[in-house]
């Protein structure tokens, strides 16, 4: 005997079938055919995407499309459907044609973040060819917000982290003060007396500092208040994420001070985490609340955040509505097609360059004379990451100063790459009171004109002049960002990776004008220079 249950299943089986086939219509084939191209072709920046979010500061990257997408799906309820042909497509395809450019460029010289950038590109192409322009560009809040899933290249990643690290330092000091602990700071060292704390990489506040980012933009986009309120909430997160980290630093200060250093373990893995990131959350929401109190606003802070998130499979399943448009089907052949073409085109492995080992490097230049060669601390060691370097210190006969002579060698500078001293020297507790970009005194081994920074540092009293330049595979420049550059330039033509960076220093000493030194100084410039390249191929 059969109920009317039973009787039910079958019509209900029915329409679910007819439902997936509603659903799988040839727009919906050619746009999974088009992420599958392009997850193909944008395959490099994937990876290395994934890679960067192992580190704590992009821990939180994987999040960043499920946001996104959260932001797409809640937009396109307040956009009506539009059923009848959309005649504006052609301007997504042109971005498409950008992004896959972009992506080529990026595999081509084997710098997977250009791959990664093309990626966000390409989402934003393939929304335009899905929705025409008029609609599609009302889509770039969540198109922009998957930035947030990228690494940052390591030139601004180091220069970000230093000056964090000085200001927490400072900040955290200043709190130390406050409470009435004797402290002293040297560069990124807090000098409590008995114990010293090292405020490390690990202590800038990038890892909150990111995510901070991506929570105050979603905020500010769904916060219903002024745009100028939106550009507060927006702008924010810096200072509350480095007041936060500042704090962190004074209380670790405080715990060493009362209870020692083997306090200190428990407690940094207890605040590091989620401690700070729900504090500065909890500040980014008591600042929304005083700016709506301040404009007398009747609306309260629950009115003011659009957390509706009703409606939103509905939204998800308007892709079936997606047409099979000539735009959209050349979009997917074209990404197809690059993923397939370069299937084809056989990898390009980094040229060995032949070199001298520093260990060969000679300990007499002329008149100047070193001693052994200086070994760095283990943990300069790990963030320095060269390949080969040369540290040590030339003297010569009736000079009043030495001369510190610096050469790190990179062969791959795509899996690390040079630090700027301009960096580093605050770190260890110098003060940068001068730096300028130079034309060197005495041209290149080649013979050719090159600039060089010239920067003078303090420490108290004590003074010092400073070169340094950045060697890319004979191309010499003061410019981190210009060597980033030649770095490009010579993967495109014959492959290279590698590169230097090359620093002078000598003390000025007390009473010695700064010509003197920068004499001294020009004249170990002099001897170094025709023995480099024996080092540091051109």
């Amino acid at each position: 005997m059969t109920t009317a249950q039973d009787q039910a299943e079958p019509m209900r089986l029915a329409q679910k079938g007819r439902g997936l086939r509603a659903f799988f219509t040839p727009g919906t084939a050619w746009l999974a055919l088009a992420c599958l191209g392009a997850a193909l072709f944008f395959w490099p920046g994937l990876v290395a995407m994934a890679e960067a979010w192992q580190q704590p500061e992009y821990s939180h990257g994987p999040l960043i499309p499920v946001l996104s997408a959260f932001l797409f799906l809640r937009h396109l309820k307040h956009v009506p459907a539009a059923p009848g042909p959309v005649p504006d497509r052609w301007p997504g395809l042109a971005v498409i044609v950008l992004a896959l450019g972009l992506g080529g460029f990026g595999r081509l010289i084997q710098i997977d973040d250009f791959a990664a950038y093309g990626l966000i590109l390409w989402v934003g192409g393939l929304l335009l060819i899905s929705f025409g322009w008029q609609v599609g560009r009302q889509f770039w809040p969540p198109v922009l917000h998957l930035v947030y899933m990228l690494p940052l290249p390591g030139v601004l990643y180091y220069g970000l982290s230093t000056n964090l690290q000085l200001i927490s330092s400072e900040l955290g000091v200043s709190f130390l003060r406050f409470l009435d602990v004797p402290v002293f700071l040297d560069g990124n060292i807090i000098d409590l007396g008995v114990f010293k704390l090292h405020v490390a990489e690990a202590c800038s506040g990038l890892r909150y500092l990111f995510p901070i980012l991506s929570f105050s933009y979603i905020f500010a986009v769904l916060y219903r208040g002024p745009m100028w309120h939106k550009a507060v909430l927006l702008v924010s997160a810096v200072p509350i994420t480095v007041l936060m980290n500042s704090v962190r630093i004074a209380i670790a200060g405080v715990i060493v001070n009362n209870f020692g250093l083997e306090h200190l373990e428990g407690f940094s893995h207890f605040f590091e985490g989620w401690v700070i990131f729900l504090a500065c959350v909890l500040i980014l929401f008591a600042l929304a609340w005083l700016m709506l109190r301040l404009r007398r606003d009747r609306m309260g802070l629950a009115e003011a955040l659009d957390l509706d998130t009703t409606g939103l499979g509905p939204q998800a399943a308007r892709l079936r509505f997606v047409a099979a448009s000539r735009a959209m089907v050349l979009g997917a052949v074209l990404v197809l097609g690059a993923a397939a073409a370069w299937q084809a085109v056989p990898s390009r492995e980094a040229v060995a360059v032949g070199r001298d080992p520093f260990v060969l490097f000679p300990r007499r230049l002329n008149d100047w004379v070193s001693g052994p060669p200086l070994q760095l601390d283990q943990d300069i060691e790990a963030v320095l990451a060269a390949d080969d370097y040369h540290a040590a210190l030339f003297r010569k006969p009736g000079e009043a100063a030495h001369i510190d002579l610096f050469v790190a060698w990179y062969e791959d500078q795509l899996t690390g790459g040079t630090h700027s001293p301009e960096v580093c020297i605050p770190g260890a507790g110098w003060e940068i009171a001068e730096l300028k970009q130079i034309a060197s005194p005495v041209p290149g081994p080649d013979g050719a004109a090159f600039t060089l920074n010239r920067a003078i540092i303090q420490k108290g009293v004590s003074r010092m002049l400073v070169y340094y330049w950045f060697d890319q595979q004979g191309s010499r420049t003061a410019s981190a960002f210009a060597a980033k550059w030649n770095l490009t330039l010579g993967k495109i033509r014959d492959g290279r990776n590698d590169g230097a960076l090359v620093r002078l220093i000598t003390p000025i000493n007390p009473g010695e004008e700064d010509a003197i030194a920068e004499a001294r100084l020009n004249a170990m410039l002099a001897n170094t220079l025709p023995v480099l390249p024996r080092f540091v191929p051109d």
